[in-house]
């Protein structure tokens, strides 16, 4: 077997095996089916990196679709956050179509299956259908309307689809087997009656297609050659199956439906359902709060469209379902970060220091570059003055052998800058330090060449210019949940286990040249992490968002 055989995930064994009996590669072609009621979230991410992974693989189309078949949950407004998200990952669509263009055509099958006595309609309560189900080891019982006269199910049918009855009076279900071991095959429902308007059609239609019905038959539609969707609806593929062959005709290209496993992320919840009531109940700000697995959430917290589609490729497509620490996610933003954002210095948490020794009325401009992992980015000039911000945790009066920063007698260098000695602590009333008198090493310039400037000290610190620093609101994201699955303990609410701290805010003091960054700007705050500027941001006030730190530290926690 070849090296490219092995690496092949079994996704791509099935369209390989398929090409190798019969299939061309003119036939191949793939969807992304999202329903519009809600933002596409992170496990989103996975199935659009899968499908229009393998439209680019094979040069194949890949069609955009929106199963948007349940009026009552469904919004233009998230179809159009939904369109963003996938064009924002990088991934453009060859059609795209929704499951509404077809209803006419869903229809007109549907009274086919009727002539055929393959479906009828049943006026009993959705209670009563569901009663007489059966259980996965005893067949259902059949509806006392399964053999209602074909021309009265005709009527029927018609009246529904006219208003004409009221809501959820009938549905017509599908007549299969209603001692199969499916249960899902225990004559279906196909239609509901609902007398709701729908975002792209109106008031036209007051009857709806159920999702079995219209997913397959869309994709036939559509000459889909592949259907990939998640394992949950692998117990779903006898149905597909079966609409699917009461449509066709001998010879045509029917879909192939075949699943693959959710990947979970830890920390965190995927569940529309969830994610809804934590907006509702204000854990969060809104969909695309930064803490949320959205993938609006994301982007406003600062991860890049590289960084999620790398994180796709990494955990791969699996048979089995598996929880993926989210680290690996937070991973992947740190490696294309890295690359990509400029160093800026920012301090969290201010302590002054004077340099005594330094001219009161002198400041200079210092070189700093902007990304040493890019020689293309050049460098910028950074103020420099007699007063100046380093982090509070950067200076203790006394600290052991391990501690590199700045103490009382010893010496560190300020990045970009100069090597410093602190001298003495001012204190308050209360003890606590408010500020910190050194002196500095004229000579020591970064860059200058000198002996001095060459000479080697332990730490080095960032900083910024007193005067010359500006004022910024950080929100500092972390964690939503304190548990990898808080879904997991079933005798509690997922929500008994958010974080409290998932949202710190401060004021921070950062460099001059931030002054003019704009929403989404991304930047390494040296020594810190990475950042990003959030949509709330203005040139009179800035905000930013911890997107990562530098580095994992939630285990240390």
């Amino acid at each position: 077997m070849s090296e490219e055989k092995k690496s092949l995930n079994f996704i791509e064994q099935i369209i390989e095996d398929d090409l190798n009996n019969g299939y061309n590669k003119e036939q191949l072609k793939f969807r992304f089916p999202p329903e519009p009621n809600g933002f596409l979230h992170i496990g989103h991410a996975s199935s659009i990196c899968l499908n229009f992974g393998l439209g680019l693989k094979y040069n194949a189309p890949v069609n955009l679709r929106f199963d948007d078949t349940n009026p009552i949950k469904e919004e233009k407004a998230y179809v159009n956050a939904i369109k963003k998200d996938v064009e924002w990952l990088g991934f453009k669509w060859a059609k795209e179509c929704y499951a509404s263009d077809y209803f006419q055509q869903l229809y007109d099958w549907a009274v086919e299956l009727i002539k055929q006595g393959s479906a009828y309609v049943d006026s009993q309560s959705s209670e009563a259908i569901a009663a007489q189900k059966g259980t996965p080891t005893e067949p259902g019982q059949s509806s006392p309307y399964r053999e209602r006269p074909i021309t009265e199910n005709l009527e029927l049918f018609e009246a529904m689809k006219n208003g004409e009855t009221p809501p959820r009076a009938h549905v017509l279900r599908a007549k299969i087997d209603m001692s199969s071991p499916n249960m899902l095959m225990r004559d279906p429902v196909m239609y509901r009656c609902l007398h709701e308007p729908h975002h792209r059609t109106g008031n036209d239609w007051h009857i709806y297609p159920m999702y079995d019905w219209a997913h397959g038959e869309s994709d036939f539609i559509e000459q889909v050659s592949h259907s990939f969707c998640t394992l949950e609806f692998q117990p779903h593929r006898e149905l597909y199956n079966w609409f699917v062959e009461k449509v066709s005709h001998e010879g045509e290209l029917l879909p192939k439906q075949r699943e693959f496993a959710r990947r979970n992320l830890s920390h965190t919840v995927v569940s529309k359902r969830k994610l809804l009531r934590l907006v509702e109940e204000n854990i969060v700000n809104s969909w695309d709060d930064p803490r949320m697995p959205t993938i609006s959430g994301l982007r406003r917290r600062g991860f890049t469209a590289a960084s999620i589609r790398n994180f796709a490729n990494d955990i791969g497509i699996g048979k089995r379902e598996n929880m993926i620490d989210v680290s690996r996610l937070e991973f992947s933003a740190r490696e294309d970060l890295n690359k990509t954002t400029p160093r800026v210095m920012a301090v969290l948490n201010p302590l002054k220091l004077i340099i005594t020794n330094y001219p009161e009325d002198k400041t200079e401009q210092l070189t700093a570059e902007n990304n040493p992992e890019d020689p293309e980015s050049g460098s910028r000039q950074i103020p420099f003055s007699r007063e100046i911000y380093i982090e509070q945790e950067d200076f203790r009066e006394e600290a052991n052998r391990k501690f590199f920063r700045l103490k009382l007698g010893k010496e560190v260098r300020l990045k970009n800058a100069y090597i410093i000695k602190a001298e003495k602590a001012i204190k308050d009333d209360n003890g606590n330090i408010i500020e910190v008198h050194c002196t500095y090493d004229e000579d020591s310039k970064s860059g200058s060449g000198t002996e001095a400037s060459k000479r080697k000290v332990k730490g080095t610190l960032h900083w910024v210019s007193v005067p010359h620093a500006i004022p910024a609101e950080v929100r500092l994201y972390d964690r939503l949940f304190t548990v990898e699955d808080p879904t997991a303990h079933k005798e509690k609410d997922f929500l008994d286990f958010v974080n409290p701290k998932s949202l710190e805010v401060i004021t921070a003091q950062v460099e001059p040249s931030l002054k003019t960054a704009k929403a989404l700007e991304k930047f390494q705050f040296q020594r810190i992490g990475y950042f990003c500027v959030d949509q709330d941001s203005s040139e009179s006030n800035l905000v930013f968002n911890r997107t990562v730190t530098l580095r994992d530290s939630w285990k240390n926690k």
